[in-house]
């Protein structure tokens, strides 16, 4: 029986150090270009499979990453965790998932299940977006979509004053000049950066809002009434920005209903492109996109980094970009 090739054979046969051939075989930084695929040829050619047991031995690591989460089929923390998984595994990391279901007694028997696991970081994905009260973890913790109270905490997010500006924006290139706002609820810091954005866009084209937006409750049903309220006022208004594709739903369904014309009569523009509302609305609509999966993968980066021993502290906020479709035109 042929001998099984070992990180040393692949070391020496690439010319490197063990500890290099290790990092370039696990897609780590700070190792070159032709290193890297000079490793790999060597991996390749020695039919080089990985022992878990034996790196963990050598490198006092087990490979594995915790992910928390509190919403296994949340609509926010689905993409990134796909984002976080599709990164740690071009590093050959195992991803080991742990649901604490809003539960905060619950997340700390989970946090406690994953060290007694020796995971060599945790990966914390909030549905929620507020800032959240930090693990107390003696391992790197990274948080993504929410970010930690702590301003130090390393944290990858959504830039929503971005992504209220580009929907006001959006709505000025269409030469609409009558813009309402629908905004989702208050206590949400999304739902207060949102606005910011969209406000300072308007105030930077001389603009305002057509009537001073409203906060509530991120539905359908909110949606629609500030829409009729709208028209019932007699306010003019030529398009209407909503803080979700799901507001956005109830408001095109309640002018369409009042016999008004979208896009023709007034344009609208979503937010966070949630596939089975704006694909499937008609017309379908244009939304912002929060690239969530980019948050997971960038979010993944920085855990593994601050694995290596280079942490990134602070808070990286991801900007976002609009989906057309065919409620603005």
């Amino acid at each position: 029986m042929q001998k099984r090739a070992t990180l040393a054979d692949v070391a020496a046969a690439a010319g490197v150090s063990v500890a290099t051939a290790s990092k370039a075989l696990h897609n780590r930084p700070r190792v070159g270009a032709a290193t890297r695929e000079r490793v790999r040829r060597a991996a390749s050619e020695l039919a080089y499979v990985p022992n878990a047991q034996a790196q963990s031995l050598v490198t006092g690591r087990s490979s594995s990453i915790g992910l928390i989460t509190s919403d296994l089929g949340g609509m926010f923390s689905s993409p990134i965790m796909i984002g976080a998984e599709d990164e740690l595994g071009s590093s050959s990391s195992t991803v080991i998932l742990a649901n604490a279901r809003g539960d905060a007694a619950l997340e700390k028997r989970k946090l406690d299940f994953l060290v007694s696991r020796n995971v060599d970081g945790i990966l914390v994905v909030n549905d929620n977006p507020n800032p959240r009260i930090p693990l107390d973890a003696p391992i790197p913790v990274v948080y993504a979509h929410a970010a930690s109270v702590d301003p130090a905490d390393s944290a990858v997010v959504v830039d929503n004053v971005h992504a209220g500006r580009i929907a006001a924006e959006r709505l000025l290139r269409a030469g609409r000049r009558h813009i309402a706002l629908v905004a989702g609820e208050p206590d949400f810091e999304a739902s207060r950066d949102r606005l910011a954005g969209s406000r300072e866009a308007l105030e930077e084209a001389g603009l305002t809002f057509a009537e001073e937006p409203r906060f509530g409750p991120w539905q359908a049903e909110w949606g629609r009434r500030v829409a009729r309220d709208l028209l019932s006022s007699g306010v003019p208004f030529d398009a209407v920005i909503c803080q979700s594709d799901i507001l956005a739903q109830g408001c095109i369904s309640a002018l369409i209903s009042r016999g008004v014309r979208v896009p023709e009569d007034v344009a609208v523009i979503g937010h966070d492109n949630w596939d089975f509302i704006a694909d499937l609305s008609t017309p379908r609509l244009t939304t912002i996109d929060n690239n969530l999966s980019e948050i997971g993968a960038r979010a993944a980066r920085r855990l593994m980094d601050a694995i290596d021993g280079h942490p990134d502290e602070g808070i990286e906020a991801v900007r976002g970009e609009v989906v057309e479709g065919e409620t603005v035109p």
